[in-house]
């Protein structure tokens, strides 16, 4: 019996991790977006998704769209939230932007991809956050 009330406490902990995690990415998106439009981006779209993937926030900045991945953490024991934007999570990234550019049609405007950080440190009241713009590219669309 205590076994299974272990198990069961096992779960309920993966879980509410899982839970908390997905909190603490749209917390450092809602928090990116805020920090971009200081910046002087105009959010055209938030969370555009599609079978390959998804994109957090596709801005226009200064005559380019700008699609942004934002990587958030509370604890750097995984290194910094940047460091977490591989090259499969770049391919997919600019293959779901290729499909927004496709369905909005956009032709004859500069394309940049972006990198927002979000790092919520424990003892900390308000996150650190960084951008990096052109944090990858893709030379043709």
């Amino acid at each position: 019996m205590k076994y299974l009330i272990s198990l069961k406490n096992l779960f309920k902990k993966t879980g509410g991790s899982q839970y908390h995690k997905k909190i603490l990415a749209e917390k450092g998106e809602l928090v990116a977006a805020k920090f971009l439009k200081k910046k002087g981006y105009n959010i055209l779209q938030r969370n555009y998704r599609r079978k390959a993937g998804e994109i957090d926030i596709i801005c226009y900045d200064h005559g380019s769209i700008v699609f942004v991945e934002v990587k958030t953490r509370g604890s750097d024991s995984y290194g910094a939230p940047e460091l977490s934007v591989t090259e499969a999570k770049k391919s997919q990234i600019i293959k779901v932007a290729s499909y927004y550019i496709a369905e909005k049609k956009i032709e004859g405007i500069d394309v940049r991809f972006d990198v927002v950080s979000v790092f919520y440190p424990p003892a900390k009241k308000h996150p650190t956050i960084t951008l990096y713009k052109n944090a990858f590219t893709k030379s043709t669309f």
